[in-house]
């Protein structure tokens, strides 16, 4: 007589689960996921994301990054739009790949 019993695998616990697709994300969130930029390196891209004047009413050029859909803003918190990002960031790619 068989009485074996078969046991299911373990489940993956959540901090180990691979991370889902995630499209918008806070700037601290979006640090996390691109680790190669800071939260303040980040903050700086929002600041300079389209042209501005100076004192002077010089224009300064902007990065790109507004105009590229970057960034939603919802009231006052700041979403990164990460497919949007990797692409301005591929854009920036040096020998034109």
């Amino acid at each position: 007589m068989n009485t074996s019993i078969a046991v299911a695998p373990p489940a993956i616990p959540p901090t180990m689960a691979p991370p889902a697709a995630v499209r918008f994300a806070t700037i601290n969130q979006a640090a996390e996921l691109r680790p190669i930029f800071t939260p303040a390196a980040l903050r700086d891209l929002k600041f300079k994301a389209h042209d501005r004047k100076n004192s002077r009413g010089d224009i300064i050029k902007g990065n790109g990054t507004g105009p590229a859909g970057v960034w939603l803003q919802v009231g006052a918190k700041v979403l990164i739009d990460l497919d949007a990002f990797d692409h301005w960031l591929a854009s920036h790619r040096l020998g034109g790949h």
